[in-house]
């Protein structure tokens, strides 16, 4: 047996609202749920995206609890990529520069190396400083 597909994604952040605009408005998601100081969620495709605030989730359930999740969280930025075709890759890096949100790196993967399969990855950071690419699909074979 394998698992079919990930279905949440988590990043730490440090500023909840910070982050909640940054993934609304500059990103374009959905929310789907907010619990203030403590996270908030967005649709993206077929996943949720789950973005903490790392101190409150480290936090053990209370007794009374409803659904008695585990304490977890890390410290320090972590990375997400999301999926576009090679035209969205360059659209997004309009948008994203047009917002004043600098572009890290911008290259092509090479073709064939090893597991790779070419690809376009531009990086940027989010108010977190959180690494966050979008790139082609085809880069992992997908």
């Amino acid at each position: 047996m394998r698992p079919s597909a990930i279905l949440e994604s988590a990043l730490y952040v440090t500023d909840l609202d910070a982050a909640e605009v940054f993934y609304g408005e500059v990103m374009g998601l959905e929310r789907i749920a907010k619990v203030p100081g403590r996270h908030v969620f967005f649709r993206c495709g077929q996943g949720v995206l789950l973005l903490f605030n790392a101190e409150a989730t480290r936090q053990p359930p209370r007794p009374d609890a409803t659904l008695p999740v585990p304490p977890h969280g890390t410290c320090g930025q972590g990375h997400l990529c999301f999926a576009a075709t090679a035209e969205e890759v360059e659209l997004w890096k309009t948008r994203l520069e047009g917002k004043g949100i600098a572009i890290e790196a911008d290259f092509e993967w090479p073709s064939p190396e090893k597991d790779m399969r070419g690809g376009r990855s531009i990086y940027f950071r989010d108010p977190s400083g959180n690494s966050l690419e979008i790139a082609e699909p085809k880069l992992w074979g997908l």
